[in-house]
């Protein structure tokens, strides 16, 4: 089974069964690729809607385990189970009632149980799905060694490559190179990822952590190569990301562009404006002006993506008639926003739209 957009009009593949992914399906991946490597696959759309609320019912297990959950995504968290802390039970005996409350509600859950985040992360990785994976105290080292370096989170393929370049394939190999090897080939951090490839994790769990940013994505079925159909779907962008923004009580700075062009090249930019907002006309504005020094009309665009950054307490509007060099503050505009989103929230995110939010779009992506 493969749950994504339709082979046929450029959807992207959001998760794959194991049994798909013995054909070499996985996430992000184009629905048409999958589709060729797959061809017998079952295909079915995401539905958010009922991801939010399962999720929403596992969180509420963790925490009714302990006050210390961390969730990282919306179906994976690290848990503070330590003994004696918060519960007199076992951290075996927690872990195996949290799986099986969890398979109450219909789906299972692999549990990875260590003596830090990066072992508990790639315990819960080892055995999927539906597995409980222990490493017992002192047997950390030993348990990472045979792995490939790629199996731990923060190593992505690029840093992978490059370790392999130099030797280091399996995290036994990181755990290996002395601090002044590990600085060379990983920059300043280096000999963090060595402490950490033999276990050595001092990380606390913290609670529910603020996002860092606020991002939305648009595949269309056909490439935009209009300015008048980019700066449409700019605005629609804006105008989603804000709503976010509002409803998260955040305003952020930094406004970052994604376009992803034809050829399946993708470039980001992005602006840090003088002041924070959650205006999502300043935010377009913003992104029209990142626009035009990454995109050439008539070059076709496949993707969009609008996202906002560096967060502030609260937002300061600017001045939507003044250009974006030279925003102020202002009270007006912070009022109107303020008034849009209040109805929003009375009477759904549709009852009060701008007319660029009116005509149609092919497909979304929400990041």
């Amino acid at each position: 089974m493969i749950v994504g957009g339709d082979p046929k009009h450029r959807g992207v593949v959001a998760t794959a069964s194991y049994e798909a992914r013995a054909y070499g399906v996985h996430s992000a991946m184009p629905s048409a690729r999958a589709a060729h490597l797959c061809p017998d696959a079952i295909w079915t759309r995401g539905s958010f809607e009922r991801y939010r609320e399962v999720s929403k019912e596992v969180m509420s297990i963790l925490e009714d385990v302990t006050p210390l959950v961390e969730p990282v995504s919306i179906d994976e968290a690290y848990l503070d189970v330590t003994p004696g802390r918060y519960s007199d039970e076992h951290p075996v005996r927690v872990a195996e009632d949290i799986r099986s409350r969890i398979a109450k509600l219909g789906i299972t859950a692999s549990v990875g149980l260590g003596t830090s985040k990066t072992v508990a992360k790639i315990a819960s990785d080892h055995m999927k799905p539906d597995a409980l994976t222990i490493v017992w105290p002192s047997e950390e080292a030993s348990f990472l060694a045979p792995l490939p370096v790629s199996r731990m989170s923060g190593i992505g393929p690029q840093t992978a490559r490059r370790l392999t370049r130099h030797g280091v394939r399996t995290l036994g190999d990181l755990a290996g190179l002395d601090p002044e090897s590990a600085t060379a080939v990983l920059g300043p951090d280096g000999p963090k990822w060595t402490r950490r490839a033999t276990g050595v994790d001092e990380r606390p769990v913290g609670g529910r952590s603020q996002a860092k940013s606020v991002s939305n994505e648009r595949t269309f079925l056909n490439d935009l190569r209009t300015p008048e159909q980019v700066n449409r779907e700019l605005e629609r962008l804006a105008s989603r990301v804000t709503e976010r923004l509002t409803a998260k009580g955040l305003s952020g700075r930094t406004v970052t562009l994604k376009l992803r062009f034809s050829d399946f090249t993708t470039r980001t930019v992005r602006h840090t404006l003088p002041a924070p907002t959650d205006d999502a006309r300043v935010v377009a504005a913003c992104a029209r002006e990142l626009l035009s020094s990454a995109w050439t009309p008539g070059v076709g665009l496949r993707l969009l993506g609008v996202g906002v950054s560096g967060f502030a307490d609260r937002a300061i509007q600017l001045d939507l008639l003044a250009p974006p060099s030279q925003h102020e503050p202002s009270r007006a505009r912070e009022k109107l926003v303020a008034g849009v989103e209040a109805v929003r929230r009375r009477f759904g995110p549709d009852a009060l739209r701008f007319g660029s939010d009116l005509s149609g779009c092919d497909e979304e992506d929400e990041a």
